[in-house]
């Protein structure tokens, strides 16, 4: 972190401070803030865990005494890995039953998911009981593409509409957005978004797919991604010493229904295909690769395409194929940090070497990716994935390594305005939105204390 960036964030800090003690004063009243998270966090998907910790981070940074909770998918992998208390996304009140006589479903719809639901509606509205601001920090929750229910449209809705019944503050900060594919995932949507005292999307490809589903946004903010922060916090390795250039490969496992496109089911085998034949031609050149992986789910692939490169490649070498364990989003920003240039399909895989000032070429999977690439002014290093060519590839990275200089100067100064941006996101919402949200807890604190 620079130092002008970090004495910036202390006066941010500062005056968030000042504000908040001066409302203590103002009510002569102490009033512990506690800020609810909410997303789908501790699966293993390390661009989640990166916008969640980033926010956590400034967070309490600018608010050191405050209480903070993250309701989340996987509520003790989520303790661990941020410290922090947790609270589960959907429980259960009666184990799942699934029966295949319609009759059954009929009745188990009736006896045991009414019930299943009625509880979870009455448990979010006693969890969320003192808390002042629900935030849903970044990632693209606002799909359907997993499902209406589970972590879908429809458990965002309950939470948020939970929330105002509360009378929380709800926060939708540099969220994405899409595929929604069903009318009753739009509608959700739409509505979730409208119980928010404060939305902004980390691109204008979110705030233009959201419009066009009905979602009044005109008056939202466009912001970076969250994650675009979190490399301050990495810890710099010593320099090991290296006989050639490394060049990290980002592999996914493909999900068509990730894409706004129906997708062909030999997507995925032809993306393979292609990277073996560009991998190969890194090994002919004298590239050492290192493996990337942006979610614990993609593991699989980079065993498959281990074995499909052995069996494929004249000059496999395992010494120069570097696949290292990554189970946190530290291990995978170090592991970033140890090459020189990055092909990569997860979005926060390319974002995050981004952040880390490396030439990457994207294998875009979703809209996301190349809005992100357009906005860094990189979109000629870009391709889709249903289009995916090696040859295509190699000419890409060709050009990214004859303009290495001059593209790591323009992606320094654009991740440099984009945490500029994000800056001023945090002080709209921690001293405007912020203050508002204190000013009125604590009047209806005050409206119920006992007068001597």
């Amino acid at each position: 972190m620079t130092s002008a960036r970090t004495s910036k964030q202390a006066r941010q800090g500062e005056d968030v401070s000042a504000t908040l003690s001066g409302e203590r004063a103002r009510t002569g009243r102490e009033h512990t803030k506690t800020f609810s998270f909410f997303g789908g966090f501790g699966l293993g998907n390390f661009g989640n865990e990166s916008t969640l910790q980033a926010i956590l981070n400034d967070v309490r940074r600018l608010i050191p005494d405050i209480e903070v909770n993250c309701i989340c998918t996987g509520p003790a992998a989520t303790a661990t890995l941020h410290n922090i208390s947790t609270l589960p996304m959907s429980s259960t009140m009666v184990e799942a039953w699934m029966p295949d006589n319609r009759v059954l479903k009929v009745l188990r719809a009736i006896f045991v998911g009414v019930p299943n639901e009625l509880s979870r509606w009455f448990e979010a509205f006693a969890l969320l009981k003192g808390t002042d601001v629900l935030i849903i920090p970044g990632t693209g929750l606002l799909t359907d593409a997993f499902g209406v229910r589970s972590w879908g449209p429809y458990t965002l809705f309950r939470w948020t509409l939970t929330a105002k019944m509360r009378n929380c503050k709800v926060l939708f900060v540099s969220v994405g957005a899409g595929p929604i594919y069903s009318r009753a995932g739009r509608w959700l949507t739409r509505w979730a978004l409208a119980f928010a005292d404060f939305r902004s999307y980390r691109d204008v490809e979110t705030k233009e797919f959201l419009n066009s589903i009905g979602a009044s946004v005109a008056n939202d903010a466009v912001y970076p991604d969250l994650a675009f922060s979190i490399a301050d916090q990495l810890e710099p390795n010593s320099a090991i010493p290296r006989r050639r250039a490394v060049v990290g490969l980002g592999l996914m496992l493909y999900h068509r229904r990730l894409s706004a496109d129906a997708g062909r089911e030999s997507t995925y085998a032809a993306y393979l295909e292609q990277l073996i034949l560009f991998a190969n031609w890194l090994l002919a050149q004298g590239y050492d690769i290192r493996l990337l992986i942006g979610e614990l789910s993609d593991r699989p692939v980079i065993a498959e395409f281990k074995d499909l490169l052995r069996d494929r490649s004249p000059h496999y070498d395992v010494d120069r194929i570097v696949d290292e364990p990554i189970v946190s989003v530290g291990d995978l920003l170090s592991q970033i940090a140890e090459t020189d240039f990055v092909v990569a399909t997860r979005f926060h895989n390319v974002l995050l070497a981004l952040a880390l000032n490396k030439p990457v070429v994207s294998i875009s999977f979703h809209q996301k990716c190349t809005s992100l690439m357009k906005g860094m002014g990189l979109q000629e290093y870009c391709q889709e994935i249903k289009q995916l060519n090696a040859e295509r590839l190699i000419e890409q990275f060709g050009e990214l390594e004859k303009n290495a200089g001059s593209l790591k100067d323009m992606i320094k100064d654009k991740v440099a305005d984009r945490r500029k941006a994000l800056d001023e996101q945090y002080r709209v919402i921690f001293e405007e939105v912020l203050e508002r949200t204190i000013i009125q807890s604590s009047s209806r604190t005050a409206s119920v204390a006992p007068h001597c």
